[in-house]
């Protein structure tokens, strides 16, 4: 409501999916998305859990004028690696079911292959891309793995756990798109590493996205529609 907001897009969420299992009960993003329809400013919700489809009449407000884009993260289409990876959300087939259900609902919605994990689920890209395209998904994109401070050493004890094979694999092709470390946090570089390991992963996600006809990252976000409901008030005289 305040005069100095300049509309924008917001996204749920950068960090935390925003379809965690209590959403079920506490409905605090649908509330959310209840406000941004209302005020009819911008969104991009990220998530991997199917929960979203119980929002579809308030992203359908949102799609009207422009104002929303959804990605569904697809980390694998295994589902004993997702459960082990990601127990407490929906499962491979679940996901690209919202995918279907978000596209014929008229809502934007992409892929997101993320984390990439070089050496255990960087092969599956053509496969992700080919069935999120087949469900409906408009557009893609991808996040190579990133073990920033405590991360590092859960995903080493997981890997021992599930992956004790494959865990110098891993690891090792981590250090070589991070520049001999585990993590990189330079801006530029974050979200897609660097090295030879980079550039082909890079290569194989576009290579695929033409194949699939999504080369493109979908239409932006417009704030032309922006409100602030209920705002005006009658003038005293």
């Amino acid at each position: 409501m305040s005069p100095n907001w300049k509309p924008r897009p917001i996204a749920l969420s950068g960090i935390t999916d925003p379809y965690q299992p209590a959403e079920k009960r506490f409905r605090l993003t649908r509330q959310c998305l209840k406000v941004l329809a209302d005020f009819r400013n911008p969104v991009g919700v990220i998530t991997k859990n199917n929960l979203i489809t119980r929002d579809i009449d308030v992203l359908q407000e949102l799609a009207a004028v422009e104002a929303v884009k959804v990605a569904i993260s697809i980390t694998t289409l295994d589902a004993r690696l997702a459960r082990r990876m990601e127990p407490r959300t929906s499962s491979p087939a679940r996901r690209l079911a919202a995918i279907g259900k978000l596209a014929d609902a008229g809502i934007p919605v992409g892929v997101m292959t993320a984390p990439i994990i070089p050496g255990l689920n960087d092969h599956e890209i053509p496969n992700i891309i080919e069935k999120a395209t087949q469900a409906g998904a408009q557009f893609a994109g991808y996040v190579m793995l990133r073990l920033p401070y405590g991360v590092k050493n859960l995903f080493t004890n997981w890997l021992m756990q599930y992956y004790p094979d494959r865990k110098e694999k891993v690891l090792n092709r981590i250090r070589d798109i991070r520049d001999g470390e585990l993590n990189n946090s330079n801006f530029h570089e974050r979200m897609r590493g660097n090295g030879l390991f980079a550039a082909h992963v890079r290569d194989i996600f576009h290579l695929s996205c033409r194949k699939a006809g999504i080369e493109k990252r979908g239409e932006g976000l417009s704030t032309a529609a922006f409100r602030r409901p209920g705002a005006e008030q009658l003038c005293l005289f």
